[in-house]
């Protein structure tokens, strides 16, 4: 497969140069299975699992029998704190639990280089040279994404950018962390989910250089 060419873009929005996609990761494999089994994993290992419910033993109160046994023409009941009853137990209610499982490396590996490909195949991926700010200001980082023409349309609320970097530093920090249509992440933490809920990607140039270190 010949390598895949992208152009590079300043902070500006204009094409300064181009680069070849390694074709060892970028070759158009799409694995479905992984992609799944990936994402899967990664909600399961967010989830909690602090939902607890009491059992009727569990209940404070209902030792003593409410009626005798026989000769009350009632139902026979043994305690108040019967799941049939008001302020009873639960039957098969939810105990805390670890809902997290592990995955095989490689499986990991090719989730996120199929989550990679798919970005590319949708023409949602960009690469930018570098990303620097001279002040922590909001709507210098803004006028950035404006140029690269990611910005969220009015209609939409739900529209997401992922911007991957090398590194951040504390200027940038200050400057990205309000934007709302905005997740930052550094190449070497991030995985399949996280760029498949994203609508657009963005990836400085020593971030994709990592990026394919990590993944070759």
């Amino acid at each position: 497969m010949e390598a895949i060419t992208l152009p590079i873009y300043n902070t500006e929005g204009k094409e300064i140069e181009s680069v070849k996609l390694n074709t060892k990761l970028f070759d158009g494999t799409i694995n479905t299975a992984a992609l799944y089994q990936a994402i899967n994993a990664y909600r399961a290992n967010q989830r909690k699992g602090l939902a607890s419910t009491k059992t009727r033993g569990e209940v404070a109160g209902g030792g003593r029998k409410p009626w005798k046994q026989k000769g009350t023409g009632r139902a026979r009941v043994g305690s108040t704190r019967s799941p049939l009853w008001r302020h009873g137990g639960v039957i098969f209610g939810p105990h805390p639990r670890d809902f997290s499982f592990k995955l095989p490396k490689k499986i990991k590996t090719l989730a996120l280089k199929t989550s990679l490909n798919i970005k590319v195949k949708e023409n949602n991926f960009l690469i930018l040279d570098e990303f620097k700010l001279g002040a922590p200001k909001v709507k210098d980082a803004v006028k950035i994404f404006s140029s690269l023409k990611v910005l969220p349309e009015k209609n939409k609320k739900n529209h997401n950018v992922l911007l991957l970097l090398d590194k951040i530093d504390d200027n940038l920090k200050l400057a990205l962390r309000n934007i709302g249509f905005l997740t930052t992440n550094l190449t070497k933490d991030t995985h399949a989910y996280e760029i498949m809920k994203a609508h657009k990607l963005i990836v400085n140039k020593k971030g994709l250089e990592e990026l394919t270190k990590r993944l070759k």
